[in-house]
């Protein structure tokens, strides 16, 4: 262990002399607490130490201590569940045993090592063992699985550093804590249960995959208009009050990913309360069971130290990382990354370095994809199929999207979803735009969308260009009111409201409005269509507006969301059924009077 000594303190920046021997980014114990630090700059015999605590009465002079290795989390089972902070300290058992607030160089284990474990043996695996043959371990080979949960089964996999040696041991199914060994190689290295990982450094794959399946979010306006694949990366960026926290809530809530990690980032401490009392309560729409039998939660409230928090979502994704190496698609929830860009704006101030746009460091594009790139869809060691899709909230000041981390967060994610504080003012949720979205997913994720129907695409586009109308048209009327309008306009006028109110609009508090599963999706937009094409049919032939707006199939229209249950799809059926039979009776009308005159 090389020891230095501090003779500069500048918030969490701390300089210490005497580590030159050290590695960039070693784990550094400070001062009499030994809080955690982790270095960031090597001048010669100098280094430049960010702490991830409260350093509050640190002196110069005091010791700094290097560990030898850089700053890693700990991967076994117990994670799930469980509430960290951004270094991965449990803060229910900080809180247990400090009390409500962090003092400097708390400890706690990031696993609970006295809790035993059913291990039960790969049993292919070890049977090949006990019968002598030379089996060599791989990366990411599966030596057996813990159930973690009721949801979530853990395997245990072979480490990077110790594959390519032959296996001499594996551990008959029993009861062993985080901390027993349940593997040995033949030159005796041991594989415990629980592993190291640096949160800096990306976990192998095989192989990246196309991100063609969309990951499944319940929402009408992500899913059928801008849909989101498996492994992807998405930015929901928003002024203050337009939803965004709520967005990514009901994400977590009703997505088809096998495991949330949600990352509270520099938020507000009653907006992490909230996450914090509602998740355990929420039930898991697919088990049945709490959502929290699915969910690791990070907790860096914007009071909390702020080094702590630009690693928190290094820590995040690590874990979702090890997950996916499972097996299972994970979704990521940053919330958000414009907290964690502040903190890098503050880290570099205290270092003295040279600002780019508005102050950032200029290396904030490079923090960001290096983020964003640890999401995608791979094929992993073991052979099974995973991914990691991260979703970022972004708070650009004042709603301006023109901001830094909005644009640079542009370049690295290809799904974005401008939240609108019209909308979100209407009470419209989710208040994502129509106009200023957009999702480059939709082509890759065409093939799956076309076998729940093969017209989705076209339905897509012509409701986007049914909006994009309806937006030009609203100038006019602004100006001269709608009645000056011919009724083709005024039809295009109605059709656009369906379609926001009775499509893309969803109630959070209705059960059966508050999740939409694709194939009601696709009967909802095409029947909102088919009623427009019809009825633009039958006002060439003559008919007023007001003979359309006066049939009853119009109102129900708009209702159908949250009138037809997701298991009940027949019912669609019978409402097409009965509009075409309104709107043909209609039409016959209109074309009899034609042929008279």
């Amino acid at each position: 262990m090389i020891e230095g000594r501090i003779h500069r303190v500048s918030g969490p920046i701390v300089h210490a002399k005497g580590l030159g021997g050290t590695g960039l980014f070693d784990v550094v114990e400070v001062g009499e607490n030994r809080i955690i630090g982790e270095i960031i700059r090597i001048e010669e015999d100098n280094a430049v130490i960010q702490v991830y605590e409260d350093d509050t009465g640190l002196k110069v002079g005091s010791a700094a201590r290097s560990t030898g290795r850089p700053l890693s989390v700990l991967l076994g089972p117990g994670l799930i569940g469980t509430i960290y902070d951004g270094i991965q300290r449990p803060l229910n058992a900080l809180y247990q045993q400090d009390g409500p607030f962090l003092k400097p160089g708390s400890r706690g284990e990031a696993l609970d090592f006295s809790k035993k474990w059913e291990f039960i043996p790969n049993p292919e695996l070890a049977q090949k063992i006990k019968e002598g043959q030379h089996i060599v371990a791989t990366t990411g080979m599966i030596l057996g699985t813990i159930k973690e949960t009721e949801s979530i089964v853990c395997k245990i996999m072979v480490p990077p550093d110790a594959a390519g040696e032959p296996l001499a041991e594996l551990a008959e199914q029993g009861e062993y804590t985080c901390l027993e060994h349940i593997a040995r190689t033949v030159s005796g290295k041991e594989i415990p249960i629980a592993q190291w990982w640096p949160v800096r450094a990306p976990r192998p794959v095989a192989q990246k995959l196309a991100p063609d399946t969309p990951l499944i979010t319940g929402l009408r306006v992500i899913d059928a208009f801008f849909p989101l694949s498996k492994g992807g990366t998405a930015a929901i960026p928003g002024g203050f009050g337009t939803g965004k926290t709520m967005t990514q809530h009901a994400i977590a809530k009703w997505c088809d990913a096998d495991v949330i990690v949600y990352i509270g980032c520099g938020e507000r401490g009653n907006e992490m309360t909230d996450v914090l009392t509602e998740f355990p309560h929420l039930i898991d729409p697919r088990t049945g069971r709490s959502l929290m039998e699915r969910t690791i939660l990070i907790a860096n409230t914007s009071n909390m130290p702020v080094a702590a928090r630009e690693v928190s979502i290094y820590t995040g994704v690590t874990l979702a990382e090890f997950y996916r190496d499972m097996g299972y698609h994970v979704a990521i929830m940053a919330d958000s990354t414009s907290r964690w860009a502040e903190a890098l704006r503050e880290l570099s101030g205290r270092m003295e370095e040279m600002p780019a746009e508005e102050g950032f460091p200029a290396y904030l594009p490079t923090r960001l994809a290096e983020f964003y790139e640890r999401a995608g869809r791979v094929t992993t060691f073991n052979g099974n199929e995973g991914s990691v899709s991260i979703i970022g909230a972004v708070s650009p000041p004042g709603g301006d999207f023109s901001e830094p981390v909005t644009q640079h967060t542009k370049r690295f994610i290809r799904c974005f979803w401008a939240l609108d504080r019209d909308l979100a003012n209407a009470r419209h949720y989710p208040a994502i735009s129509w106009i200023d979205s957009y999702s480059e997913y939709a082509e890759e994720v065409q093939p799956w969308w076309e076998r729940v129907n093969p017209l989705w695409a076209k339905l897509r586009r012509s409701a986007l260009e049914l909006l994009k109308k309806e937006q030009r048209l609203a100038e006019i009327v602004r100006l001269i009111g709608p009645d000056a309008l011919p009724d083709d306009q005024r039809l295009i006028l109605l059709t656009a409201d369906l379609i926001k109110n009775g499509f893309l609009q969803q109630n959070s508090f209705d059960e059966i409005d508050m999740y939409c599963v694709p194939d009601k999706q696709i009967h909802i937009l095409s029947l909102i269509l088919e009623f427009h094409e019809r009825a633009m049919a039958i006002i060439k032939l003559g008919s007023p507006l007001m003979s359309i707006t006066a049939l009853p199939v119009r109102e129900r229209l708009a209702r159908l969301k949250s009138e037809i249950k997701n298991d009940d799809l027949d019912s669609f059926i019978v409402f097409e059924r009965e509009m075409r039979d309104s709107l043909e009776a209609l039409e016959r009308t209109y074309k009899t009077k034609e042929a008279v005159l």
